[in-house]
């Protein structure tokens, strides 16, 4: 019987410390996330302090690597109303600043009066109704039982942003407290005096609900009964744009169902939208490229570093009388230093993969999609010398504003794509030729993805109908027979 035998060995193997993990989550992070990082910290943290002092500014503003002005960024040409010549006559400068500071107030305070007892300038300014408003104002206004009104509020109060009705009527039944209980009769006459209201369209249960009850818009009888006619029976047909289809349907001339489809889609599918703020994201580039003494240079957004700086003060303080007895405040001290290293090693990591990538695309900054080159991580991160994972966590979220407009830092790197001639071709710019091409297609005569794909292989670019199929759909264009229009 073999007797049990212990043995020891040597193994190398890398680990990274909580703090390089923390540091390389924070990497990856957007801009947004990471400033929310870094105001927590401030917050629970006391060596850390907000920095308020004004950036200096470069001596040479056109020298390579100098930051761009953070008011150049949103209007690059602010002039100097230093000496502006005061046009207000015998307005002074105390009831001017009291104007501006009634316009940066928060809104909170209704019918805020000046001292000469007129109403303020944020008092007359319009504000944009949510659509269930807009709709409440109006059932308000018509001859109805308290009964009958709180049944359409309840339809107005579940229609979604679009304008529809998405739930069942049967639940809504149940969800109105009413006594006695309402009916689904009682239900259907509310979701039709709401169907009634404006925007026309408001309370559908579907598009084509939506578009037929927007069809008294329609003037033309004739018009108005056809249009009827192909929502009620052929909405694939028109969504397709098969005008064919329609024309025998409709045992009508081709150019006048041309003009009934025209008619139709100048409808609103979307009543809802025209009521309250959209809301809309908005993009802060991490880095801004422009070109400077004929290079292109890739500069910081100061917009998006945090004003976060370690408190000299307290740290020297708790240096001088510190002892064992303050062990989480050493703690704190020392996250400090790591998130201020952290602030600083991120954005100087940015920068430096930003230019390296504006270095390889520099013809596409000047030319366009159609000028991108093949672009793989491990090139930029050889020349940064950083890891391919560092340089992935780098790109991500982050952007990059150019003369082109705004990009992901992603959107730079494509894998290289053989031609006919020994070359590389990055597949950005595949996708580019193919906007180019159908842009500048006829359109009575579309390209199919087939035909673009001869097109390509004729210029020395063998690409499979399949992979035009999928750049096209990448591009949201509609495939050939929505692009068809018939004349």
């Amino acid at each position: 019987m073999n007797a049990p035998v212990l043995r020891t060995e040597h193994r190398q193997q890398q680990a990274l410390s909580p703090r390089l993990q923390q540091a390389v989550r924070l990497l990856q992070l957007s801009s947004l996330d990471f400033a929310q990082e870094v105001q927590e910290a401030l917050g629970r943290n006391p060596f850390l302090e907000a920095d308020e002092s004004e950036p200096e500014a470069p001596a040479n503003p056109d020298a390579p690597g100098a930051p761009l002005a953070a008011d150049a960024l949103t209007n690059p040409t602010v002039p100097d109303t230093s000496e502006a010549p005061d046009y207000g006559g015998t307005d002074s400068g105390s009831e001017r600043d009291a104007e501006r500071d009634s316009w940066q107030a928060d809104g909170s305070s209704s019918n805020r009066k000046r001292e000469d007892g007129e109403l303020s300038l944020m008092d007359t300014m319009a504000v944009q109704s949510s659509l269930a408003q807009h709709l409440h104002s109006q059932i308000n206004l018509l001859p109805l039982s308290q009964r009958d009104s709180a049944l359409a509020k309840a339809i107005v109060e579940s229609l979604d942003d679009d304008g529809y009705l998405r739930l069942p009527l049967e639940e809504l039944v149940e969800v109105c407290e009413l006594d006695p209980e309402a009916t689904l009769e009682e239900m259907q006459i509310a979701l039709k005096r709401v169907q009634s209201l404006e925007p026309a369209g408001v309370g559908a249960r579907s598009v084509q609900e939506c578009l037929l009850l927007q069809l008294p818009a329609i003037e033309c009888s004739h018009q108005r009964a056809l249009a009827q006619a192909v929502i009620s029976e052929k909405l694939d047909a028109l969504a397709s744009k098969d005008v064919n289809t329609l024309s025998r349907f409709l045992s009508r001339p081709v150019e006048e169902v041309e003009a009934v489809c025209a008619r139709i889609r100048r409808l609103d599918p979307r009543p809802g939208w025209r009521y309250g703020a959209a809301n809309i994201q908005y993009l802060t580039p991490d880095v801004i490229v422009r070109k400077v003494r004929g290079q292109w240079i890739a500069t910081l957004n100061p917009a998006i570093v945090p004003k976060v700086r370690l408190n000299r003060v307290y740290a020297e303080l708790f240096q001088r009388h510190r002892n064992g007895m303050h062990a989480e405040l050493a703690a704190h001290l020392q996250e400090a230093r790591w998130t201020v290293r952290n602030v600083e090693q991120r954005f100087s990591t940015i920068v430096s993969v930003a230019q390296a990538i504006v270095n390889r695309q520099r013809h596409f900054l000047e030319y366009g999609a159609m000028a991108m080159k093949p672009l793989g991580l491990r090139e930029i991160a050889d020349e940064v010398g950083l890891h391919e994972s560092t340089v992935s966590r780098v790109t991500n979220n982050k952007y990059m504003a150019t003369p082109l407009g705004v990009f992901e830092l992603k959107y730079f790197f494509s894998r290289a794509m053989a031609t006919a001639g020994g070359g590389t071709c990055s597949a950005t710019a595949i996708r580019g030729l193919i906007k180019d091409m159908i842009e500048a297609e006829r359109p009575e005569t579309p390209l199919s993805d087939a035909e673009i794909a001869r097109q390509l292989a004729r210029q020395g670019l063998v690409v499979a109908r399949r992979t035009v199929t999928k750049y096209r759909q990448t591009l949201r264009i509609e495939a050939v027979e929505r692009r068809r229009k018939h004349v």
